[in-house]
Parts: structure tokens; sequence; C-alpha cells
């Protein structure tokens, strides 16, 4: 038990480390994969040369920036436009017309991209739905949420720029309709951005979106442990419409939830929900504000006259925006403040750059909305040219008379000044910090100078030794190959005497065939012509290109072949040469003659035969 007590010791101080992440920057991490996590979480600590998870905890305490170093690497951000084009195809080809088919031409099209990492994957999405909807019904219709837990990932999903190395994916034409260049990089355009909404959300506690056809969260299951994974797909589940489909990652599937989820393509992973009667954990979405809580709300002047007076003698900016999204009311100091005017009410709050600057608000709205509690952002970054501006961001649902929330007031508190002192206070108390710790740490750095500079003579030693050996076996290695092309060179030279060698000899022998006055035919085993000199050119008028490679009995010429059949196959069994046999013919000219035909074995050809014909005397008047 003693032995294994280090251990126990480090998955306790893991755990402490994870719940000091939760409760200080509200990371919940504690539904992960111990094993992936720990293994994540001692890289990071290896980087900078932290031993235990307690030093690691206490630097965290004492240096906030190692927190979205920490958080960069536990959150595996790998994402990139059209990621595995094979599935990108799928969806676009099958889950993409029975979807449209589902709908009717005025139903809105909800998707949720969950765990979009820095966007590629929700402006691919908006992309696919361009190509297949056309751009204005899109605009239209089509609702994409992106959620993700990192904020720094989220800044840059929401700018919506990437360099030219992050769109190689796309085809030319597809980058050039919707990207526009800006500078280095390429802006997603504006239009379409306008459809996509960001926002921070966690899978593991977050209240999901409702309502949806399609729902993709690639590659993100796999971190969780099992009973994580099931309150997630419970959440997913709950998500998605009646016959919505859910797009995972190659290395995630649903095995054992086939009575919620069927299978479209297991390969590319594409599950259908299934009709269900079970009761959602969640509440349904919001209901839209009533036509009589509208009227009670604008049928006197003068109430409205107080409520505008009223809201812009508050401090802070405010926004109201209804639950269909339309803008009700906006104070003097939101006007001034985000350069607005009374003729945005009424406009759609999208349409609108407060909407998405400094924070996604569209999709917190729908969060407070669903969930009926009033959320806030802190410190929300919102940059003006050169000038920088924090806003304290308070999002809070109103509920009308029927108790159904009506409508939902945003308000927007400058705390510039404040967040600038606090960041400058926080500075100071870092660099002092710093400044103590190298002070400390001097004495030690001069105490191991001497050790490291030893080391490196020792190290530059080893290194020369090895380039020693290293430069002698290139030597030897020069040698084998200078070995290897005489070599090669030599064999060369002998080829070439061969080639001349053979050359000679096939030319010497091509001339005693030609010399000879007599017709000679050689046939090979199968009894095939192999060779037809000049002779029996002129004694029976084909040609060799004619002959080569035909069977010698089955040739139509002047001398009657069958009558050689007897004599050829008794040289072949007798391996001697035969007598010569005259056999009446008809040569070249027409002219009937007497051929003597010999036959004789050509043992280098196993079975081969060579025929010599000569013309005796004439048979008759020709």
């Amino acid at each position: 038990m003693g032995e294994r007590q280090p251990d126990l010791e480090t998955d306790e101080e893991l755990e402490q480390l994870l719940g000091f992440l939760r409760d200080a920057r509200g990371f919940d991490f504690t539904g992960y994969k111990r094993s992936s996590l720990g293994r994540r979480i001692r890289k990071r600590m290896a980087d900078v040369d932290v031993a235990t998870y307690a030093d690691y905890r206490d630097r965290l305490e004492a240096n906030a920036d190692e927190f979205n170093a920490l958080f960069n690497t536990i959150l595996i951000n790998v994402t990139s436009f059209f990621r595995d084009p094979d599935a990108w195809t799928f969806l676009q080809r099958e889950v993409l017309p029975e979807l449209l088919a589902r709908n009717s031409a005025d139903d809105e099209i909800r998707v949720w991209s969950a765990g979009c990492s820095s966007g590629e994957e929700a402006y691919s999405l908006a992309i696919m739905f361009a190509e297949a909807l056309g751009l204005d019904e899109t605009l239209d219709r089509v609702k994409i949420y992106g959620t993700d837990v990192d904020d720094e990932a989220l800044r840059d999903a929401r700018s919506g720029l990437y360099s030219a190395k992050s769109l190689a994916p796309l085809e030319t034409e597809l980058r050039d309709k919707y990207f526009e260049q800006s500078g280095a990089r390429f802006a997603f355009r504006p239009d379409l951005r306008r459809r996509v909404i960001f926002g921070r959300h966690d899978i593991t506690r977050d209240a999901p979106i409702s309502r949806l056809d399609l729902l993709v969260c690639r590659n993100t299951l796999m971190y969780f442990n099992v009973e994580a994974q099931t309150q997630i797909v419970d959440r997913f589940h709950f998500a998605l419409g009646e016959g919505g489909f859910l797009f995972l990652g190659k290395a995630e599937m649903l095995l054992n939830d086939a009575e919620r989820f069927s299978v479209m393509s297991m390969r590319q992973r594409v599950f259908r929900r299934r009709p269900s009667e079970a009761t959602a954990p969640y509440q349904a979405a919001p209901v839209k504000i009533r036509s009589g809580l509208s009227g009670e709300l604008h049928s006197v002047a003068r109430n409205r006259q107080l409520r505008d007076l009223i809201l812009d003698s508050t401090p802070s900016a405010a926004v109201a925006v209804d639950s269909d999204g339309t803008v009700l009311l906006i104070n003097s100091h939101a006007r001034v403040q985000f350069g607005l005017t009374a003729n945005d009410i009424g406009r759609p709050f999208q349409d609108l750059e407060i909407s998405y600057r400094p924070v996604e608000l569209r999709s917190l709205i729908e969060q407070a909305t669903h969930e009926r509690r009033t959320l806030r952002v802190n410190g929300a970054e919102r940059r003006t040219g050169e000038e920088v501006q924090y806003y304290d961001i308070l999002v809070q649902p109103l509920n009308g008379v029927d108790g159904m929330t009506a409508a939902t007031n945003i308000t927007f508190t400058d705390v510039t000044v404040t967040t600038q002192l606090k960041a400058e206070i926080k500075r100071v108390r870092e660099d002092l910090e710093t400044a103590y710790e190298e002070l400390q740490s001097t004495n030690e750095e001069l105490e191991t100078t001497n050790e490291e500079l030893q080391s490196s003579i020792e190290e530059l030693e080893t290194t020369n030794e090895e380039l020693q050996s290293t430069n002698e076996e290139l030597e030897t290695t020069n040698e084998e190959l200078q070995s290897g092309n005489e070599e090669l060179e030599t064999m060369n030279e002998e080829m070439r005497v061969r080639t001349e060698e053979l050359d000679e000899a096939r030319t010497f022998l091509e001339a005693v065939l030609t010399s000879i006055a007599a017709g000679v035919v050689v046939l090979d085993q199968g009894l095939k012509v192999k060779s037809w000199n000049r002779g029996a050119v002129d004694l029976w008028g084909l040609r060799p290109d004619e002959v080569i490679d035909q069977p010698f009995f089955g040739l139509d010429f002047g001398l009657p072949t069958e009558k050689l059949r007897e004599i050829i196959q008794n040289c072949v069994d007798s391996g001697r040469r035969g007598d010569p046999l005259p056999v009446p013919s008809v040569n070249r000219l027409g002219r009937a003659i007497t051929c003597l035909v010999q036959c004789s074995p050509f043992d280098a050809h196993n079975g081969g035969v060579v025929l010599l014909m000569e013309e005796g005397r004439a048979n008759g008047p020709g």
C-alpha cells in the first residue's frame, strides 16, 4: 500500500487543480477523461518546468496569462474548412436534400456547430447551405449557432478573418465568392456572416440550443468520459427536432442509443433522431410576445414618454429586443456610445453591429430567454480604431403579464477606466512578484552556471568525436561508391564488347543464309517458321514477314508440305539427317519443278528442324 501512496496523492492533487480551474475561471473539466486530461496538463507543466500539481496551481495564481496557455493545451483546437471532405460530400448529397424536403419553404432552418473552435466549421455550414439554397434564401431562412468554451478561439471565429493557408481546402471559386481579401487575410462576406451566431457554451453544463434541424459536434465527445458523454447525448437528443440530424466525428459513434437515434451512415457518423414521447429534460423555446401585451405596452403615449425619460436617465447604455429579434428601445447612452439612432428601432437586432460586437449577443439572448435567467458578461472588449473600451454586459429577460418572456433588456456598463486600472495594478503586482522571484533565483543561476558550462564543454567534445566518426564513415562510403562505380564501368565495357560480338555473329549468320542459293527454312519445336532465307524467297515467292511464326503445314505455296510431314517427323524422332526427297512442286513463276528437300535436326532448339530445298530437273513442260 505504501508504494501506491504517491499515485493516490497525485490523483488527489489533480482533482484539486481541476476544482481550482472551475472556481477561478469557470472551466469545468471534471467530465473529461482523466488519462488524456492529466497528460495534457503535465505537458504544459513540463513546458514551464513545474514538477507537481500543487506548484503549478501556485504558478496559475501568480501568473494569470498561464491560464490561456493551459486552456490552449487542453482544448485541442484542430479544425479546417470542410474537414474530412468525404463526410461533407455525404452531408451535401444525402442529408441536405432530406433536411430541406421535410421543411416548408417558409420554415426556419436551425443549425448548431458545438465545439466550433475558431469558426471554420460554422462558416463551412453557411457556405454549404448558400450553395444548396442560394444566398437570398439562406439569408432569410438559415440560422447557424457556433459555440465553444474557448473564448480565445471564439474571438477568432467572430472576426471571420483567415489566412490564405487556412482557405487552401476551398476551391478558388468558393473562396472568391464567400471571402474578401483584407490585407494579408481574407474576411467572410458580411451579409452571410450575420446568419452565424457565436457564443460561449459548455456542452456539459449549459442548456442546449433547441429545435435544431442539424447538430454538428465533431471530434469533441471523444475527450469526455462515459458519464459526461451520456449527459451530452441527452442534451443533443433534446436539442434536435424529430427527424433532425446529428453529425459526429470519425472517432465517435452512438452504438448504444438505437432507441433514440437511427443510423444514416455509420461510416460518415451521421445519425437521425427518432420520434420520441419521452419528457424533455429542458423547457421549450420561449413563446413570442402576445399581441395583447404589445398593445398594452404601446397604448398610452404618456407612459411611453415617461419610460423613455427613465431609460435615458439611467447611467448605462440600454437596448431592448422583443422575442422576434426586433429592436424595441434604445436609450440615449446607447445611441451615443454605439452610433445608433431612433431609426434603428423596429429593425432586426441581428442587422446592428452591436449584436455581435463586442460580444455575440444573439446567442446570449436566446440562452437567457431559454433558461429564464439573467446572464452577465464582464470586461467585454470593444475596439473603435485605436481606442479600446470595456463593458460589463447584462442580458435580462423580461416577463409579460402571462409569465412568458416578452422581451430582453441589454445594458452596457462602461468599465474601461476600472478595467484598465485593474490591469495596471495587476501588471505592477506581477512585475514586483517577478522581480522578487528573479532576485531569489539569481544566486541559484550563478551557482549552476559553472555546471552548465562544464556540461556544455563535455557536450562539445562528444559532438566533436561524433563528427570525426561521421567524417570517417563518409570517407569509407565515398571509397565504396568509387569502387562500385569502377565495377559498373567494367561491366558496361564487357556488355558493350558482348553486344558487338553478338552483332557480328548475327551479321555473319545472316550473310551465310543469304549467300546460300538453295532455300533454307528453319522450323521450331512447334513446326512454326523461324527463318526463311533469300533462296526460299526466290524459290517460292513468299517474303519472310509473310511466313515467320506461321505454322509450316498451314502455308499455301508451290510446295505440297503434307508430303514432308513424315520425313520431318522421322528427323525429329531419330535426330539424324534424312535423305533428299524429290517432291513435285510449282515455283514462284508457276513452273512445275521437282524440289529436292532434305531435313536435318536443329538440336539447339530442342526438336526443331532445318529444311534445305533445291530445284531439281523439270517435271514437265511449263
